[in-house]
């Protein structure tokens, strides 16, 4: 994503850096079940949550395609269309094909503004291209080659049922159309992540099976200045994403978080995530144990908890210890510039996503995008088949914009509960919890039985499994929404004017009348207090002697 702009010093001069989506990437033999997963955060202040849909369709020979900026909406051009597209759902296709994205920007330089091909529009198109990870790296590519790359350095992650992929991609400058780039394949024992710096270094020439790359990606940055060495020792990142602070701080330390939990052997890259050392992680690691689809939710909800870039014990936090700051990134006190941590779950997420591929399955059954509205850290993620052929109202395109409230969006009523939650952080996301645990354990315990019906109507009759499946992912949406609204209505309740209601067998306490009981003043944690008196000293002080 490119729509949060934080301005750090490189090189002594400024130039706005790019710090938003994560992405984790899990090989078959990595998951519990055996399915691949990738997920993404879609980080943007400007990105209104939505599910897309782009139902499969027909086309004529002929037929031209109008392409948009994903992120901005602006016209881009046309090219042609294909005869037969795929049903898409956010993004994910009927195939179990999901792709991903981060943007590290990159050299600047590098940048086409005369390119047709955003980085959206190539995850968006290649969806309703592809079946395969492999054809989707083809599909995007080609894209660029033949009509240009209009956006920055960028990262995806590319998912079928048998195999990851982590492609990165950089454009080659104004009036040079096309694209440097390189894909490798995530061992199936492997996991990996990438969170907006390019993370493939060295890669093998010459095992096509598990990397592919442009003819050109050596030999343009030679031709740049940006390498001079052996082929054998050529790393991507280095030539075409050098590191600075921010690239550390900001985003590998997100990839260290994820991978810090799954293996206790990367502890030691911890002085890396704090942007003190430059020896690079691997781009992928053998988990200590398997990952189920839970793990991976949980692990987009982090905010560096329990490590050394854990900030919710510090002044900064407030008295109900935030995990959360407000923009800018960065910013200046007597001419010195210090930052906030960027952790993988942050407030101005629009939409996240684990998306669920297994081989086993009929595609319509087996692939799901488990898809949630807003922050991470208090969404639910929700079962969407990807053979569905409508997407729950309150997900709907159109449903409302950053610009217009309506209680009918999951958008505004998840940004609702959050706003709420961020003012009183360690009293109320206890609540979030409960019903976002209650809500997750609930689509666990009933994918098995689902599923079953699934396949027994699958064998009979491929629509009307494909409409049960659609039903139960919309009414699923409709009746968590009713939940979180009432979650809202109850921290509304409880909460108000900072005081907290009392509760008694589950429901508001009442006094013996029949009124509401006087609620309880728990002000603020000791702690508080003493730095308010550390600050103030003694002119708070009561005195009763005069």
């Amino acid at each position: 994503m490119k729509k949060i702009i934080a301005t750090l010093l490189v090189l002594q001069f400024s130039v706005p850096i790019i710090f938003s989506c994560t992405n984790f990437l899990i090989g078959k033999n990595a998951s519990t079940d055996g399915s691949t997963m990738i997920s993404y955060s879609a980080d943007s202040y400007n990105l209104y949550g939505e599910l897309y849909h782009w139902p499969a369709k027909t086309y004529k020979k002929g037929d031209m395609l109008k392409v948009y900026e994903w992120d901005s909406g602006k016209y881009m051009g046309e090219i042609p269309q294909v005869l037969q597209t795929y049903n898409v759902l956010g993004n994910m296709n009927e195939y179990q094909l999901a792709i991903g994205e981060t943007t590290f920007t990159g050299r600047r330089e590098l940048a086409d503004s005369t390119g047709i091909m955003d980085y959206g529009s190539l995850i968006y198109i290649a969806l309703q291209r592809a079946k395969t990870a492999r054809e989707a790296i083809t599909v995007m590519t080609d894209l660029v080659k033949n009509h240009g790359y209009y956006s920055t350095g960028e990262s995806f992650s590319i998912a079928d049922p048998n195999e990851v992929w982590i492609l990165e991609l950089i454009g080659k400058g104004a009036g040079n159309k096309g694209a440097v780039w390189v894909a490798v394949r995530i061992p199936d024992d492997c996991v990996s992540a990438h969170a907006n710096q390019a993370r493939i270094q060295q890669f093998p020439l010459n095992d096509p099976e598990n990397c592919i790359y442009s003819p050109d990606v050596i030999s343009f940055a030679r031709e740049k200045g940006y390498y001079s060495g052996n082929d054998e020792d050529f790393s991507f990142a280095q030539a075409y994403a050098p590191l600075d602070f921010g690239a550390l701080r900001f985003c590998e330390a997100r990839v260290w978080s994820f991978f810090n939990h799954i293996n206790k052997d990367m502890g030691k890259y911890v002085t890396y995530a704090k942007g003190e050392t430059t020896d690079p992680m691997p781009l992928y690691i053998k988990p200590d144990k398997k990952l189920s689809l839970r793990d991976v939710q949980n692990y987009m909800r982090d905010h560096y908890e329990d490590t050394e870039l854990d900030w919710r014990n510090e002044y900064g936090a407030g008295p109900f210890n935030s995990p959360y700051r407000w923009s800018p990134l960065t910013w200046e006190v007597d001419s010195v510039e210090y930052c906030n941590e960027r952790p993988i779950s942050t407030q101005q997420t629009g939409f996240s996503f684990v998306s669920q591929s297994r081989s086993w399955l009929p595609n319509e059954i087996g692939g799901i995008l488990w898809f949630g509205i807003d922050d991470a850290a208090q969404s639910v993620y929700y079962p969407i088949y990807v053979g569905n052929t409508t997407v729950p109202e309150s997900m709907e395109v159109g449903n409302g914009d950053l610009l217009n409230f309506t209680w009918e969006s999951a958008f505004w009523v998840h940004n609702w509960v959050s706003n709420m939650v961020y003012d009183r952080y360690s009293d109320k996301i206890v609540h979030v919890r409960e019903v976002q645990n209650r809500l997750e354990s609930k689509f666990e315990t009933q994918q098995p039985d689902i599923e079953k019906e699934a396949l027994a109507l699958y064998g009979k009759s491929k629509p009307e499994a494909v409409k049960f499946l659609t039903d139960y992912s919309n009414e699923n949406v409709r009746s968590g929404l009713s939940e979180w609204r009432k979650l809202g209505e109850y921290l509304m309740v409880k909460y108000v004017d900072g005081v907290v209601k009392k509760e008694e067998d589950g429901k508001f306490k009442r006094n013996a009348y029949g009124n509401p009981a006087s609620p309880e003043r728990p002000g603020y944690p000791e702690e508080h207090y003493r730095k308010i008196i550390e600050e103030t000293g003694d002119k708070y002080k009561v005195r009763y002697n005069y």
